[in-house]
């Protein structure tokens, strides 16, 4: 069997021909996309692959990628296909030491960095990098230091691949035949809540599997679509969907700044998108605020439109069933004139396929979105499996569940109702860490997801709780943080929530308000403020706060209820440590950095 991977680029040329579209970079100040097609992807590819070889970069070596999204970084990890060579990505928000200790553990020879924040990184600690012997710069601007007689602009990379001789070529050709699906393909380092990451050791054969499994599944997609690709592909998430998306043929997208993302999707009006639930949040909290301000029929118009699309689009189309008549009739009247707008104003128009994973997404959010006209597809997966486990069907999906298993992944709930895992996804095991393999694997050959959950009666796969966030209370009462926290993120007033209450005797949270939504509340309601220390403080912006969050636990246990919170003036922010690479909370730094804040909730 060969490997998808590897002769990707070249398949597809000969597919598609050279002219059409294989990726573009949405360029975000221009407001246009910036295409590159089959051709010039494998050329680029073949350039890069040779000038790695010519600088003597052997079969099965490492090659770290610190970098942005953008095209150059889509190129050099197939050009390390071509090499038998393994692709490590490193988050470019990574400090210093978090990208110095993954460049070591992988013993990476080169070090792609994208643009001058990522380069003075790796200057700062390439002295502690003795394998290392090149930075490859894709940022043109970028200025190399005076001591710096190594590294070198990625054009300056494509001119050497451009010149290579015959013997070179032919080496890359040798090493291209000679790959299996044994090799490793990628090193995905988990973000590390705790202790030091640890780099999931996948191989090309993971990927073989997980791109047939998706095809067999996602039969609602085929080449004609387009997927905007920004959340960062040192996330096996977007790696694993991008792959998927050039092996389809599908036209990817890419979206350099995450936080300008509402802008790039704007720009790139694609039909699909893998994203973590804050943005379906944002867009819930951001659409749901715009139907509050709106007025007589234009409010009827959409409260009609909602009602018709969530009936039509949940108790029929996704139970598979035939819509009567009448009721496909106001459907099409409504997304015609209401829904259909409301999709243009998000960007994307011709919505098709949006898949979520990485943490809770409130059903109340899913089934909204459902009656907008929009796909979206709850998924459960993890770097360990090449992503996705389950995901919605295209018919018969469960709300409140993350779907059913892919056809050829198997799942087992284990004691504590552990979710464990097995099949052709599962990586190999933890880069040099057979400590860490024994402890992920029970003896009879099961991943260990460290997550909890059921399957229903349906067959679909239901998460209760992440077991290493699950804590008890003083009083023996377990509670799951992340639901907790899920259900507070639907509210437009609130960014980011920390639940606490480990051997508590009653449950706590630290909220992040939006900031920018309090102080239009605030001045729209005559509260005045100076700084957001001031707004935070304020007793009738507390109130505010305290009233909404009562209303979104409606339902929960008592126990289970926020009794206390403290509004702080600032976000959680990676470089602080509180967060991590895929922004997941750091429960322990939040433990610790806001010691005082919490003791004082419990006063």
């Amino acid at each position: 069997m060969s490997n998808i991977l590897t002769n990707l680029v070249r398949h597809q040329l000969e597919r598609y021909g050279a002219d059409r579209e294989a990726f573009s970079l949405i360029d975000l100040d221009n407001k246009r996309l910036i295409s590159t097609g089959w051709g010039d992807f494998s050329a680029a590819v073949d350039k890069v692959a040779c000038a790695l070889e010519i600088l003597g970069l052997q079969e099965e070596q490492m090659v770290a990628v610190f970098s942005n999204n953008c095209p150059e970084i889509v190129i050099s990890d197939f050009a390390c296909f071509r090499n038998r060579a393994v692709p490590v990505s490193i988050y470019a928000t990574s400090s210093p030491e978090q990208a110095a200790f993954i460049v070591n553990d992988a013993e990476a020879r080169f070090v792609f960095v994208g643009a001058a924040a990522q380069y003075r990184a790796m200057r700062t600690v390439i002295a502690q990098c003795p394998s290392v012997i090149k930075l490859i710069a894709v940022d043109e601007s970028i200025v190399f230091d005076n001591d710096d007689n190594s590294s070198i602009h990625f054009s300056k990379l494509l001119e050497l691949g451009a010149a290579a001789s015959q013997n070179c070529r032919d080496e890359v050709e040798r090493r291209t035949a000679m790959a299996t699906p044994d090799d490793i393909a990628t090193l995905i380092y988990t973000s590390g809540t705790t202790g030091q990451p640890k780099g999931a050791i996948l191989t090309h054969g993971c990927f073989n599997a997980a791109v047939e499994m998706h095809h067999r599944r996602l039969d609602v997609l085929s080449d004609e679509d387009t997927s905007t690709c920004f959340l960062p592909l040192s996330h096996i998430f977007e790696k694993a969907w991008t792959f998927f998306c050039l092996s389809e043929g599908m036209r990817v997208r890419i979206n350099p700044e995450p936080k300008r993302i509402q802008e790039g999707v704007k720009i790139a009006r694609s039909s699909c998108m893998c994203s973590v639930p804050r943005f379906w949040e944002k867009v819930y909290s951001a659409v749901q605020e715009k139907i509050g301000s709106m007025k007589g029929v234009q409010r009827i118009m959409i409260e009609r439109a909602l009602k018709v699309g969530a009936k039509r689009n949940l108790e029929y189309v996704r139970l598979g069933l035939k819509v009567p008549a009448l009721l496909e009739m106001r459907y099409r009247f409504y997304d015609k004139n209401v829904l259909s707008r409301l999709r243009e104003t998000i960007g994307i128009p011709e919505a098709n396929f949006f898949p979520t994973a990485g943490a809770p997404l409130s059903s109340t959010i899913v089934e909204f979105l459902h009656a907008c006209g929009i796909n979206i597809v709850v998924g459960y997966g993890l770097s360990e499996t090449t992503a996705t486990v389950s995901c919605y069907p295209s018919v018969g999906y469960e709300i409140g569940s993350v779907g059913t298993t892919l056809d050829g992944v198997q799942v087992r709930i284990g004691e504590e109702n552990e979710i464990l895992v097995k099949g052709p996804t599962v990586m190999r095991g933890y880069y040099k860490r057979p400590e860490e393999n024994a402890k992920a694997f029970t003896e009879d050959g099961w991943f260990r997801t460290g997550d909890a959950g059921r399957v229903d009666h349906t067959g679909a796969l239901v998460l209760t709780e992440r077991l290493k966030d699950l804590f008890k209370t003083s009083n023996g009462k377990y509670i799951a943080p992340q639901a907790i926290e899920s259900r507070l993120g639907e509210d437009r007033y609130i960014e980011q929530v920390a639940v606490i209450g480990d051997q508590r005797k009653y449950v706590t949270a630290i909220i992040i308000p939006a900031f920018e939504a309090l102080k239009e509340y605030a001045t729209k309601h005559n509260i005045t403020f100076t700084s957001m220390e001031d707004l935070v403080e304020n007793s009738e912006i507390r109130r505010f706060i305290a009233e909404r969050i009562e209303r979104l636990q409606k339902g929960l246990a008592g126990f289970e209820k926020i009794k206390r919170f403290t509004l702080l003036p600032k976000e959680f922010t990676i470089e602080n440590g509180e967060l991590t690479n895929t922004l997941k909370i750091r429960r322990p730094a939040i433990n610790l950095l806001y010691a005082d804040e919490i003791e004082a909730m419990y006063c």
